[in-house]
């Protein structure tokens, strides 16, 4: 049995909070920061609470996770490389066939612009139903 105030039966939402104040730091901004970007470009997103203590943001399936570490908030999308990333936001998990990542380290500021271009494309391609395939490097 499931007490009332368990992980289990709080919303995503509420515990993605509670994970940017538990952090308390530049992270915790980033995160944040990030988070409001996502639902700025996509105001359907939803919001998931997987691994735990991972924050999803899914539509038609996972759009990117928000990793916190001791030096890194990792953006790691689930179809990343099938995207066109012309402003090269991607900078990590980049030898793989279908994941990409943005590590954002501290004092580092994302392109706002770039990165909702990149979230509203992923939606596109959940919404497609296509399956992920690699771009190839010019």
């Amino acid at each position: 049995m499931t007490k009332p105030d368990s992980i289990e039966s709080q919303p995503a939402s509420e515990l993605i909070d509670q994970k940017i104040v538990e952090l308390g730091d530049w992270r915790g901004a980033t995160l944040s920061r990030v988070r409001q970007l996502i639902k700025d470009a996509d105001p359907d997103i939803v919001e998931e609470w997987k691994w735990r203590g991972t924050p999803v943001w899914s539509h038609d399936g996972i759009i990117c996770t928000g990793e916190s570490y001791k030096a890194i908030v990792k953006l790691t999308f689930a179809k990343g490389a099938s995207l066109e990333d012309p402003a090269r936001l991607f900078n990590s998990s980049l030898a793989g066939n279908t994941r990409r990542a943005i590590d954002i380290h501290e004092g580092e500021e994302i392109d706002a612009k770039a990165f909702k271009a990149l979230i509203v494309a992923a939606v596109a391609l959940n919404a497609s139903g296509a399956k992920a395939k690699p771009k190839r490097a010019k």
